[in-house]
């Protein structure tokens, strides 16, 4: 709200809207190649470095600690929209009623549900990388830097408490709250409505428009079909910037053992 308010009345630096896009990036890609595509179905490789800073940009996401993360999404894998799934949108009545709780409880009420639907479940391959038992532990120290940094950017650019405010705000703040809604638009979205290539046994679907937004996480069906695939995008015409990120780290060196749909 505050920052629609200092948008409004033209309180809206360049800066921050740079700080924004960065920080978007960074953490989208943290989240879609490194909790996602790396961590949870392991689809390459790379090196111990390149891991942790992927752990890092995720966490600094904010949407929970990385095991907390694994666990639910290959939760919502092994049940997708039956009994068991931590999200789906489908099973809460009928009509436009049904169809609206259930969209809230994709979009954000699983949340909201206890613990009994969020609990980690044993995760023997995680459990035993270092790197990822320093990133899950230290979930905390990531997350408020992902917050404070582009504060501590915007103040020193500007040389002002004004863009060190502005730089939290839009930097941080307004960033972590678009990228929930983008990474909760697959689970919610991407059950109702869009297209679907593949006859899985789920509801998943395609939709161009929360790919954009979730740097390739919006072609759902694609994923559910081949769920280890480093790239989501299948077809030309499917933007996928995290595959975009992938590949190229991999003509780099930093990305092998590629998974790829046949």
């Amino acid at each position: 709200m505050t920052a629609a308010v200092l948008a409004w009345n033209k309180i809206l630096r360049p800066l921050d809207v740079i700080l924004f896009v960065i920080m978007y990036l960074i953490a989208g890609f943290g989240v879609t190649g490194g909790y996602h595509r790396l961590f949870t179905h392991r689809s390459f490789t790379c090196p111990v470095f390149i891991r942790a800073l992927f752990g890092i940009a995720g966490s600094m996401a904010v949407q929970g600690p990385l095991f907390f993360w694994v666990a639910t999404h290959r939760r919502h894998h092994q049940h997708s929209d039956v009994q068991g799934d931590p999200h789906s949108p489908h099973e809460h009545g009928e009509g436009m009623k049904g169809l609206m709780l259930g969209f809230w409880h994709a979009h954000m009420g699983w949340m909201f549900r206890g613990a009994d639907a969020m609990t980690v479940r044993s995760l023997p391959d995680l459990s035993k990388d270092p790197v990822a038992r320093v990133i899950h532990r230290g979930f905390v120290w990531w997350a408020l830097t992902g917050l404070v940094l582009p504060g501590i950017l915007g103040g020193l650019i500007t040389q002002s408490w004004m863009g060190a405010f502005t730089g939290f705000l839009w930097g941080g703040l307004a960033r972590v709250f678009m990228g929930h809604h983008a990474t909760w638009s697959v689970n919610s979205i991407c059950h109702l409505w869009g297209t679907r290539p593949f006859s899985t046994r789920d509801e998943s679907r395609n939709n161009a428009a929360v790919a954009v937004v979730s740097l390739g996480e919006g072609w759902h069906n694609n994923h559910h079909a081949h769920p280890q695939s480093a790239r989501h995008g299948l077809r030309w015409y499917q933007f996928d910037m995290t595959w975009i990120l992938i590949r190229t780290l991999n003509l780099f060196g930093l990305a092998s053992n590629l998974q790829l749909a046949h």
